[in-house]
């Protein structure tokens, strides 16, 4: 009886972490794939506050947000 809750405990646990190792990976591969900002998108938010960007401040941002990734 203990022993059979143990391995249902067991495999929960075991199916939890297996989850999000895989669930991990995914993300990474998606993000990699398909980044969730781009140069355009940079520009396009430092014209908003009143700033014209140049190519080494926008190449620069993205520098800084890939380390972060």
């Amino acid at each position: 009886m203990i022993g059979d809750i143990l391995l249902v405990l067991l495999g929960i646990i075991i199916g939890v972490i297996v989850g999000f190792i895989i669930a991990k990976k995914l993300m990474t591969k998606e993000l990699k794939k398909n980044p969730p900002i781009n140069e355009k998108m940079i520009e396009a938010m430092m014209s908003q506050i009143g700033r014209k960007p140049s190519q080494k401040q926008v190449k620069e941002v993205m520098r800084q947000m890939t380390k972060y990734m």
